[in-house]
């Protein structure tokens, strides 16, 4: 039997914090747009990683208003991320040993504090 691995499904790559919301239950709140130009989903498992200090933290996603620009880590990740911080967000999933050489992950850039976007191919 083929062993499975966890493989780079996504990520948003340098999005800018635009809220950091401590009395909240938690996760990480990203503008619907992002999220489907990613491939992402509202409670998908995310890994975030801080540009600024080298935090990461694992968290779910929570889905923002579409056009919005929103990213905003809530809860107590707000101690470890800060209003214009780059973050890059990660989702993953598990596939196959034997397809990832023919496998690339999504790659969004965000541009215009995170209203647009490009993708790398």
């Amino acid at each position: 039997m083929e062993d499975l691995i966890h493989i780079l499904k996504s990520k948003i790559h340098r999005a800018v914090v635009t809220q950091a919301e401590l009395e909240y239950v938690g996760s990480i709140t990203i503008d619907k747009n992002l999220l489907e130009a990613a491939g992402m989903h509202a409670f998908e498992r995310v890994l975030v990683s801080n540009m600024r200090n080298g935090n990461r933290l694992e968290t779910y996603i929570i889905e923002g208003e579409a056009g919005s620009g929103t990213i905003c880590l809530n809860g107590p990740c707000a101690h470890l991320f800060h209003v214009g911080d780059e973050v890059v967000i990660m989702a993953f999933k598990i596939t196959n040993q034997s397809s990832v050489g023919h496998y690339k992950p999504v790659v969004v850039l965000p541009e215009d504090m995170n209203k647009r976007w490009q993708l790398l191919s």
